[in-house]
């Protein structure tokens, strides 16, 4: 129990704390609007998590392959 409160307790404040970001600091951040930016942003998430996923499967398939 205390586990899974301390698990919650760090998502909440780690939300906080990007919100804070997001709200307060990335307004000084001059990014100009173009169509290229934008991709960036929509497709740099997509692409890391997609590289992230691909990381840890071949890492699961060496440690198959040794066992």
């Amino acid at each position: 129990m205390e586990n899974q409160l301390g698990f919650i307790l760090k998502v909440l404040i780690l939300s906080i704390g990007l919100s804070f970001t997001i709200k307060y600091l990335c307004p000084f951040l001059s990014i100009p609007a173009t169509s290229s930016n934008a991709l960036i942003i929509v497709l740099l998430p997509i692409i890391l998590l997609g590289a992230s996923l691909i990381w840890r499967w071949r890492g699961q398939e060496k440690l198959t392959k040794n066992t």
